[in-house]
């Protein structure tokens, strides 16, 4: 454990280390059009083992929010694991995630407050899709009481330089 070496995963975790400018749409509420938003994120290597992206983006009052994520792999439990946070909320989100079959997408799952029912605790998933070399998305949705998935925020991220 104190010298582990980088797998293949972890490896993969490096495609996103880079700055990178974001445009966001996000789903405010039912009946409510998608708002645009624009951010930079930095992500930088940690030891080629983890990556930690540090953001800030437009926030639909006007101010400017700060996130922190972290990603890494545990080859014992053979899964991606992390973490976000932001100014924005107390909720510190936790990650596990698998590579789907394409090599190109990571599913993270998280738990976390159902915003439309109180007391609920609802399944997310972040979805972070490598769409070219300079080019990469992500997709937040909510699984909803009916089994089905609502999308909550795609965005667009472009390499910078």
């Amino acid at each position: 454990m104190m010298d582990a070496q980088p797998t293949d995963q972890h490896r993969w975790l490096q495609q996103l280390v880079g700055e990178w400018t974001s445009e966001a749409d996000c789903i405010m509420g039912p009946d409510q059009p998608a708002q645009t938003m624009r951010g930079r994120e930095t992500v930088r290597s940690l030891g080629g083992l983890w990556v930690i992206g540090e953001g800030t983006g437009e926030m639909p009052d006007g101010d400017t929010g700060l996130t922190m994520l972290t990603l890494g792999f545990d080859p014992a439990r053979g899964r991606f694991v992390g973490s976000f946070i932001g100014s924005m909320m107390t909720m510190m989100w936790l990650y596990d995630g698998g590579l789907e079959a394409d090599g190109r997408t990571l599913t993270l799952d998280a738990e976390g407050p159902d915003f439309s029912t109180p007391g609920r605790v609802a399944k997310y998933q972040d979805i972070i899709g490598l769409t070219g070399p300079d080019s990469r998305s992500l997709t937040s949705r909510m699984q909803m009481a009916d089994g089905g998935w609502q999308p909550v925020m795609t965005a667009r991220y472009r390499r910078v330089g």
